[in-house]
């Protein structure tokens, strides 16, 4: 937890899922050059001669150093080599802020957690709050949704969100039906009187397809997001560079040094001078 301008932060979390290991690009380098006789990796040496195996290819991809791509990478700068290692990190808890400066890094591979179908339970918490305003935002302080973790700035957040859902209510007809499955609908007659009661009952209930179509407005930067991104090594390197700096937005920031964290020294060594 970090305390920036007076208000305190989370910091994301980040798993390396996969990694495809090093060997393919000096595969790849070896490819421009001919030069598989003078790896000092026996299987890269062993390529030149016979179509590789599962069993070589599993040897290759296990590969940790590379003499050859450590040229390319600081000698030469011959960085599309990089190209040919990829690697794909989970990401929870960080902010829609940060998704949308992520966005701007061309080449990667981004799948999120998508409000259009996860908002049910926030929806199903302002119907179940029949105008209470109390039990909205207890209910919403318990999803820690938000990557700020100061209590009584979280509910000034979610107090507005109740405005907002409480003004949208007013201005439609069929609020209801925009947030409730038809399915759920006989819920709001038979616990009319117990907030708790009908949340539960609207959560055990279908989930109203898309939901988050008609509510997205009511969140912030400010909302937590979950994501999968799966950066080549090349790419990888300019994203580190432009992100773990001091003139990067401090949450991105976070979150590229937690990359850096799970990220194998074999990777590292060829695109962060000193690591």
């Amino acid at each position: 937890m970090e305390n920036i301008y007076g208000i305190k932060y989370s910091k994301p979390q980040v798993v390396l899922l996969q990694n495809t290991g090093i060997g393919v690009a000096e595969t790849a380098a070896r490819t421009c050059y001919d030069s598989f006789s003078n790896s000092e990796n026996d299987v890269i040496k062993n390529i030149e001669n016979v179509m590789p195996d599962s069993a070589m290819c599993d040897e290759l991809n296990s590969i940790d150093c590379s003499n050859l791509l450590d040229d390319l990478a600081w000698t030469y700068f011959h960085h599309s080599i990089l190209e040919h290692s990829n690697l794909s990190y989970l990401i929870r808890g960080t902010s829609r802020g940060v998704l949308q400066e992520h966005a701007r890094h061309r080449i990667q591979a981004i799948s999120v957690r998508s409000t259009r179908y996860t908002m049910s339970s926030l929806i199903n918490a302002f119907v179940a709050s029949m105008g209470d305003r109390e039990f909205f935002i207890t209910k919403i302080l318990s999803f820690d949704m938000f990557v700020t973790s100061d209590i009584e700035y979280n509910k000034i957040e979610i107090s507005a969100m109740f405005d907002k859902l409480t003004y949208q209510k007013k201005m439609v007809d069929n609020f209801t039906d925009i947030a409730v499955a038809k399915s759920s609908l006989i819920f709001l007659e038979e616990f009319s009187e117990d907030s708790q009661a009908l949340y539960e009952a609207l959560e055990s209930g279908k989930k109203k397809r898309n939901v988050g179509d008609a509510f997205k407005h009511i969140i912030t930067d400010n909302v937590k997001v979950d994501m999968v991104v799966t950066f080549n090594l090349r790419s990888l390197k300019n994203y580190f560079t432009l992100r773990d700096s001091g003139a990067a937005f401090f949450q991105i920031r976070w979150l590229a040094q937690e990359m850096m964290r799970v990220t194998p020294s074999k990777y590292l060594d060829l695109i962060i001078k000193g690591k």
